[in-house]
């Protein structure tokens, strides 16, 4: 067993009539002050084959259960594209370390190592996607670009790419600290508007989306410029909608036909 993962404490498996199942895994891991509840989706497997990975990200205030209880048909679309999906609880961290909590490190050195081992992953980055909604969406840009060796699909859904805008917000200030102090340099470095220039072109696949509504909706529409003058390809979807479960519905077929266009099998 992986060093970072202490226990397994609990694995509840769902099995659904058109063969995906739906396993909830409590891990308990000493990045993490309690046990962490996290939702994998695996489609039909007949022994052998394996599949690539998509780590869905949630959004601020939410948890692992949000995709499999709030998007329509997501067993379903494990199994029409072979992918398994994989939902950490990121609880409010911004998938970020901090001094309170340790979220990346519970991610990139215990979560994904062991759904490596226990589940049939088909092996590198290439086959590794990472997104998520809102705190999410920021969230799967953030640590790809911070570990590229794990993963080379990135998307996201009204992602919060560039927090400089919203500098009383999701309590940020309480992990950042506030934008008018002596070192605002800080909230640059944990916004991935800021990262672009590490961003090797053609090194990731990249989608992202936003509705025309949604308060994200200029942060978006900003990466994607700063993507076209740095030349590095990506696909940028907006369309009318806002901030909600009706508009993340919408765009997630659309992410994972991308991610499935890019999986090399």
């Amino acid at each position: 067993m992986h060093r970072f993962l202490i226990a397994l404490t609990t694995m509840i498996t769902v099995m659904a009539a058109n063969a995906f199942r739906v396993d909830t895994l409590l891990v308990h891991n000493k990045c993490l002050d309690t046990s962490n509840e996290v939702t994998v989706v695996v489609p039909e497997n007949n022994g052998t084959q394996k599949f690539p990975v998509v780590y869905l990200l949630h959004g601020y205030s939410d948890n692992n259960r949000c995709y499999i209880d709030r998007i329509k048909g997501l067993g379903e679309m494990s199994d029409r594209y072979k992918m398994i999906f994989v939902t950490p609880n990121g609880r409010d961290s911004w998938y970020w370390d901090s001094d309170s909590i340790k979220m990346e490190t519970f991610i990139v050195k215990g979560l994904v190592p062991y759904i490596d081992k226990i589940y049939p992953v088909l092996p590198g980055r290439e086959n590794h996607a990472i997104m998520g909604l809102s705190m999410g969406g920021h969230g799967s840009f953030y640590l790809a670009l911070r570990h590229p060796e794990i993963w080379g699909n990135i998307g996201s859904m009204s992602g919060g790419l560039d927090l400089l805008p919203f500098p009383t917000n999701w309590n940020l200030p309480k992990i950042l600290g506030s934008t008018s102090d002596k070192d605002p340099e800080k909230w640059k470095a944990h916004s991935v508007a800021y990262m672009i220039p590490q961003i090797k072109a053609g090194n990731f696949n990249i989608i992202f989306d936003c509705g025309s509504e949604d308060f994200f909706a200029e942060v978006n529409d900003n990466m994607h410029r700063a993507l076209l003058e740095a030349g590095v390809p990506h696909d940028y979807i907006s369309r009318p909608g806002g901030h909600n479960w009706q508009y993340w519905n919408n765009a997630l077929p659309y992410i994972l036909h991308y991610f499935d266009t890019k999986f090399p099998r």
